[in-house]
């Protein structure tokens, strides 16, 4: 089975994030796998282990991102490809474009992507890439079974659980609860160095900047205003009642 991870390198959740002149500031700032890509990974990894087959991890972005792709080949990724031309960066528009260049390019029975990224919670990168490529997308899956070419999906909705059937190729994002991401041994770290690692731009992948020119533009970022103190009612509970109910009318 040939399996494409799509992943993105995020800031560490754990960071706080500092904006200054309206640009998030990236200086001493540590990046990590995005967190809902590493159950991609790792279900790749377990369909790998249960069917065979290879793991090819992509993913769009500068140089630094390729820490991220090999810390997915230390967890067990066969190779991995980058995308690092300035000229194809973007919105979920343009990356879901590039995406689907990379695709065309290798072959693959499933594409695993993560739910969202946690830095711009946009939650369309797996769908626009199911829609360029013309195949099959389900999101937010909890669960997955293959068996041959036919698969069983489960996936969150509203508090509850739909069961999806579909056949391969399909694109899938991988939700929270799916599996529990393995940490990458050491074995794994020293193999990751000699692994593949490809680089593409734009040439390589027949694209031009302006037929996947975003479609969004950020005019501004700012930090979200500091909630005021809150307020502590005094007095008896009828009193506070009343003077609770005159707060809310107001």
């Amino acid at each position: 089975m040939n399996i494409l991870v799509c992943l993105k390198q995020t800031f560490d959740t754990e960071e706080k994030v500092m904006i200054q002149e309206g640009q998030i500031c990236e200086e001493g700032v540590k990046f990590i796998i995005n967190p809902y890509d590493e159950y991609a990974v790792e279900e790749a990894m377990k369909l790998s282990e249960q069917f065979g087959g290879e793991i090819t991890v992509v993913t769009v972005g500068p140089v630094r991102a390729e820490s991220a792709l090999r810390t997915a080949l230390a967890m067990g990724a066969d190779k991995a490809i980058i995308v690092n031309d300035e000229t194809l960066f973007g919105d979920e528009y343009t990356i879901s474009k590039v995406l689907a260049a990379v695709a065309r390019q290798i072959p693959y029975d499933i594409i695993i992507a993560g739910y969202m990224s946690v830095d711009s919670g946009a939650v369309q990168g797996g769908p626009r890439l199911a829609e360029e490529l013309g195949i099959a997308h389900i999101s937010t899956v909890t669960k997955l079974d293959i068996e041959g070419n036919q698969l069983k999906a489960e996936r969150d909705v509203e508090g509850d659980v739909e069961v999806i059937y579909a056949s391969l190729p399909i694109l899938i994002t991988a939700q929270q609860g799916l599996n529990e991401p393995r940490y990458p041994s050491l074995m794994g770290i020293m193999k990751a160095k000699k692994k593949p690692l490809e680089r593409l731009n734009a040439d390589d992948l027949g694209l031009s900047a302006e037929e996947v020119r975003a479609k969004t533009e950020i005019i501004d970022q700012f930090a979200a205003p500091k909630k005021p103190v809150g307020r502590i009612l005094e007095g008896g509970v009828e009193k506070q009642v009343i003077e609770l109910v005159a707060l809310l009318r107001k």
